[in-house]
């Protein structure tokens, strides 16, 4: 068994959590906004929504494990849940270990959408976007690949996509919520 593959594993499970995080913030966007459509959605695309936004949790579990279980840097519970409490580039671990924790909160969020009222839900999903800039910084501040040419070109393709539908959703006007009168 090859003595670094903890270490391969957290790289990788690192890129594609936030690929993963990347295409579900960009997919709930062009969801919110109506860019794929200008009638309402299938329950399908929600769905792909609803996928990327777990896996991109699973592979984050993975990564975080991964740091764990490797020995070459010493991540413990109190380096991966506490931000600055990392001895390895503190402050750019921290960026991740607060991603970490919006992202369970949206997540949590998300899975209770129906047992939360709407403007709670919404307020907590909002999150999503400083999330996915937290992990995008965490990403090239802590990733020892931030350097290889084939990482900075997938960071800078799908930031510059993100930042766009983010704009796009920002100058968007907002939807009538209003909920039907019910009859008495």
């Amino acid at each position: 068994m090859n003595p670094q593959l903890a270490w391969y594993v957290a790289r990788s499970a690192g890129i594609v959590s936030w690929v993963l995080l990347s295409a579900s913030a960009v997919w709930g966007i062009a969801l919110s906004t109506r860019l794929l459509a200008s009638r309402p959605s299938p329950a399908w695309l929600l769905d792909l929504h609803r996928l990327l936004g777990g896996l991109a949790c699973t592979f984050v579990a993975v990564h975080v494990g991964a740091l764990v279980a490797d020995g070459f840097v010493t991540f413990g519970p109190t380096e991966v849940l506490v931000p600055l409490a990392s001895r390895w580039h503190p402050v750019a671990v921290a960026w991740g270990v607060v991603g970490l924790y919006l992202l369970v909160a949206v997540e949590l969020t998300s899975l209770l959408k129906r047992r939360l009222p709407a403007r709670w839900w919404r307020r907590v999903h909002r999150l999503s976007f400083p999330l996915w800039l937290l992990a995008t910084v965490h990403g090239l501040s802590a990733g020892t690949d931030a350097g290889n040419p084939a990482v900075q070109w997938s960071f800078l393709v799908l930031a510059t996509i993100g930042l766009f539908v983010g704009i796009v959703r920002a100058l968007s006007p907002r939807p009538d919520r209003k909920r039907p009168a019910i009859a008495p």
